[in-house]
């Protein structure tokens, strides 16, 4: 399976402004071979980053989806309206989900459940906070949020699933994981996948770095 290079616009860039930045992405990775681009722009974006999009080797990706296929839940949005609006990916998990608006890790199984259902692939992220890794918390904190992200998914499901770690204390603070830091957590996270699902889907599952370098 290629690499995966995923860019999270978070809440950057008004639909203009995505279409400019996604033509120029476009344009300068033509050349780029044997690597799957995914690009995460904002909900009101999509469309544009969409029409930008069409017919090249760029994929789109949403930053956040409901679990649930349709409700009386504002400012939420569904996993078929994703797909709907051009989506192939989805970010899942995020650490600024998580810590700023207390998504739990049992949310985040739920939206993994309904995002592959709808057949989108989730990019679940999982990282520890720089506390938890001071306490030599780091492959317990991952391995939870792993553990609870996947209980009850069949082992074809898990397949299909992207593990993005991202150090909390590595994003937007000044400190940068270390390629050793980052490659023993992704070690971990392989291990730990080896015995939920297998030799052959842990090797086939991709891991992402998401912290700063």
């Amino acid at each position: 399976m290629k690499p995966l290079v995923v860019g999270n616009w978070k809440m950057h860039r008004t639909g203009s402004e995505a279409s400019r930045l996604a033509r120029a992405i476009r344009r300068q990775s033509g050349s780029i071979r044997g690597v799957e681009l995914v690009l995460a722009p904002p909900f009101t974006a999509l469309a544009e980053v969409r029409k930008a999009v069409r017919g090249s080797r760029l994929a789109l990706a949403a930053q956040n989806v409901h679990w649930q296929a349709q409700g009386a839940f504002t400012g939420e949005i569904s996993p078929k309206m994703l797909t709907a609006a051009g989506c192939r990916f989805v970010i899942i998990g995020h650490s600024e989900r998580r810590h700023l608006f207390g998504e739990s890790d049992q949310i985040a199984a739920k939206k993994i459940s309904s995002a592959l259902i709808a057949g989108l692939r989730p990019i679940l992220c999982v990282g520890e906070t720089w506390g938890e890794r001071r306490k030599g918390k780091t492959m317990r904190v991952v391995a939870r949020q792993l553990r609870t992200a996947l209980k009850g998914l069949e082992k074809g499901a898990i397949k299909k699933i992207t593990i993005a770690y991202e150090p909390v204390w590595a994003i937007g603070t000044g400190r940068n994981a270390t390629a050793d830091e980052a490659s023993e957590v992704h070690l971990g996270i392989r291990s730990l996948l080896k015995k939920l699902a297998g030799k052959n889907i842990a090797e086939d599952c991709r891991i992402l770095y998401g912290g700063s370098v």
